[in-house]
């Protein structure tokens, strides 16, 4: 059905703006729906109820994080990106500064974070074909990850922008609605008490490790409180500075719609992370941690095992599980696209067009470039899939937050409103975020066991190495403060005034504020 609605709405495909934005012709209720679509991933729906399920309170803290980061977004980022862009961040970053440093430094980062983001969709879509088939072992799962991958970016070569929008609209609602269903199913095995579900939890996993208890106790995930304010600091700053959701705000035709379009998302977001809570505590009460850990994806599996339980296992369970396990695909089909349609446009119409180009390449070329890039960056996401196909997916999410939240976001609040913000500024805060983030989860327990530990650590993705120096999973508490201080640093140890280009940043300042000549430029 996904594919029928990509090809009957897709748009020319010649054209940039209609490939980018859909024309830039949807309301801001449509792109509210469309943007809940794009950010409840495979990460919201199997991740974070897995995370729920195996850790409880420390696994609702991506629920609140995800759902409070987006007053960022409403408040700092959203109108003014739209009236000062055009289709992507880098048009934002550069609008007053050395056009090709900034723009090359802007499409790298979007490049970084949308793999990082991708890793997550292709391991919940491994796990998730993996366990509605009933296979089990590394090589199965990892040909259904390549299998899977090269139907995303055929799916993703069928169309642009707009077709992509009306897919997620139409999985925001039936991801909605399923998990809801869900939810009410839930309570009403348990008598419509939440705290008899949060008691059965604890009673049916008590000797599981389960550690579903609160933060910092004995037994939680976070036994750190640091490392808790760092997962909590890229959760939340991340949004706002993920491309693949700051493009989003281009489809929409004024500010006023872009504002809108938030607000929408903030109601339907905000509904499911609440459901999630009852989702993954239903999972461990019902289904029971041990289970869940013997399925292909492991925690990933939590919501589709919930989904198999519910009715009754045998034919009813294998029934609800198919529709559920159809709307998570959904899920990661409609993320994927908007991932892959981000960093696709930030090479061709960045790196391509303005760089190499110099603003001059022929738009056909500049989508044709798009779509090759399609090709390599699926290709590059099967690979690392295959490696992140055992961690959890929510887990995974953080990090590409983390590295937004360090890369993109500093340069894109300064860009906004400090008017001395300069060019060497924003690439220092750009390079300096991402390679800094990027050191810190290579060296962290994230990616291999720490070293001097005595046993490997099972979530780790390369268990049986073991190089972590740094004790934190996330980074965000350090790289992020680094990276304002960057930008701070590069800015002020330049010689030159206020702006590198005065009129260009007054320019920007009464057109990110009013939305003056906005609507010409989204046009063109």
């Amino acid at each position: 059905m996904t594919i029928i609605v990509k090809v009957t709405s897709g748009s020319n495909k010649k054209s940039a703006s209609a490939f980018y934005t859909g024309g830039a012709q949807f309301s801001g209720t449509q792109n509210g729906f469309a943007i809940a679509g794009d950010y409840l991933s495979a990460a919201s729906f199997l991740g974070i109820t897995g995370a729920i399920a195996f850790t409880g309170y420390d696994g609702l803290l991506y629920s609140i994080g995800f759902l409070v980061a987006w007053l960022v977004a409403l408040l700092l980022v959203a109108e003014p990106l739209r009236n000062t862009g055009k289709y992507t961040m880098a048009d934002v970053l550069s609008f007053r500064m050395e056009n090709k440093p900034v723009r090359l430094a802007a499409a790298i980062s979007t490049l970084v974070i949308s793999f990082f983001y991708l890793l997550a969709q292709m391991a919940g879509a491994g796990g998730l074909v993996s366990l509605l088939l009933g296979l089990n072992g590394d090589l199965p799962q990892n040909i259904v990850i390549v299998i899977v991958g090269a139907l995303m970016v055929a799916y993703v070569l069928v169309g642009g922008m707009k077709g992509t929008t009306w897919v997620q609209m139409i999985k925001a609602v039936l991801l909605v609605a399923g998990a809801g269903i869900m939810t009410v199913w839930v309570l009403a095995q348990f008598g419509f008490n939440l705290s008899n579900v949060m008691d059965a939890a604890l009673v049916k996993n008590k000797d599981a490790g389960a550690g579903l208890v609160p933060s910092f106790a004995q037994g939680a995930k976070y036994k750190d409180p640091l490392a808790f304010l760092s997962l909590a600091t890229a959760i939340v700053l991340g949004t706002a500075g993920l491309p693949h959701v700051l493009m989003r705000f281009y489809t929409v035709p004024t500010a006023k719609e872009a504002r809108k379009s938030v607000s929408w998302a903030i109601g339907l977001i905000g509904s499911f992370y609440l459901f999630t809570l009852v989702l993954g505590y239903g999972a461990a009460a019902l289904v029971g941690n041990k289970t869940i850990n013997g399925l292909p994806g492991k925690a990933n599996a939590a919501a589709p095992a919930l989904a198999f339980f519910l009715p009754g296992q045998g034919t009813p369970g294998s029934i609800f599980l198919a529709v559920i396990s159809g709307v998570a695909f959904a899920t990661i089909l409609a993320v994927v696209a908007g991932l892959t349609i981000a960093a696709s446009a930030s090479f061709s119409h960045d790196i391509y067009n303005s760089v190499m180009r110099n603003g001059k390449a022929d738009p056909a070329d500049e989508v044709r470039v798009a779509r090759m890039t399609v090709l390599v960056i699926g290709a590059l996401a099967i690979f690392g899939g295959i490696f992140a196909k055992s961690m959890n997916i929510a887990f995974l999410v953080a990090l590409a937050f983390a590295v937004a939240a360090s890369a993109n976001l500093p340069s894109i609040l300064f860009s906004l409103y400090w008017k001395r913000f300069n060019t060497r500024g924003s690439i220092w805060s750009i390079y300096g975020g991402l390679i800094i983030s990027l050191v810190l989860i290579i060296f962290s327990p994230a990616v291999s066991t720490p070293i001097g530990s005595k046993t490997k650590l099972a979530s780790a993705m390369f268990p049986d190495a073991s190089f972590a120096w740094f004790p934190w999973d996330n980074p965000a508490l350090i790289s992020v403060p680094l990276s304002f201080l960057l930008a701070y640093l590069g800015t002020v140890s330049t010689g030159k005034k206020d702006s590198d280009y005065p009129l260009k940043q007054a320019e920007m300042e009464v057109r990110s504020m009013t939305g003056a000549g906005a609507e010409g430029a989204i046009a063109h």
